[in-house]
């Protein structure tokens, strides 16, 4: 099966950019050249700490054609995949001189709920995703601002002085999908979307 989750992949430079982990107290090493890993591994590091290693590898095996089909079948034009997380120079030819991927709030906002009405793809495709989403390893950011209880299935994004986070939150009454995008680097937005999550949820739970 091509895109069987436990189909065995060997990262090649120059996918292998990372040098550091972006959550320091994970213990999975980092990619490096020559290691056979599977997509489902791959899946869990892109997600789960941002590793943009395992997002360049993922980008080879699903294609850049394939993904964007996906996104415009879903009407998300504006956010295709443009770029690998890589200089301009290793890039494959023809993505060398395009521009940066991009997102927003709303296409975050989009996919989210997709996937918790499970229609991302199929059922079965929004409920591996939800899994993935639900591991997520960066709670520094919306994730402050919600009780204990409340499980919430996202993914973060970080860059310069871009910070995002975006997911479905579900404390088992409450359930609602939330997108916050700021041109604001994370240390200095940390409280504000700790803030923020925090009175969004409050509102949310008086009116249910």
């Amino acid at each position: 099966n091509e895109y069987s989750l436990f189909r065995q992949y060997i990262v090649r430079s120059p996918n292998d950019v990372d040098k550091s982990r972006e959550i320091s107290f994970d213990p999975r090493p980092l990619l490096k050249n020559g290691d056979t890993v599977t997509v489902n591994y791959l899946l869990d590091l892109m997600i789960t700490r941002s590793d943009n290693s395992a997002a360049n590898c993922l980008i080879d095996i699903a294609t850049r054609k394939r993904i964007n089909k996906t996104m415009h079948d879903n009407a998300w034009q504006g956010s295709e995949i443009t770029r690998k997380f890589l200089k301009r120079k290793f890039e494959d030819p023809g993505y060398d001189t395009v521009r940066s991927t991009e997102t927003n709030a709303l296409h975050a906002a989009d996919f989210m709920f997709k996937i918790y009405k499970n229609e991302l793809i199929n059922p079965w495709v929004s409920m591996q995703m939800k899994a993935l989403l639900g591991r997520q390893l960066d709670t520094t950011k919306l994730s402050k601002g919600l009780p204990a209880g409340a499980m919430f299935y996202h993914k973060t994004g970080w860059w310069s002085y871009y910070t995002h986070d975006a997911g479905i939150v579900d404390d088992g009454s409450v359930k609602y999908i939330i997108a916050l995008f700021t041109p604001v680097t994370e240390d200095a937005v940390r409280t504000r979307l700790k803030e923020v999550s925090r009175r969004v949820y409050d509102l949310i739970k008086k009116r249910h």
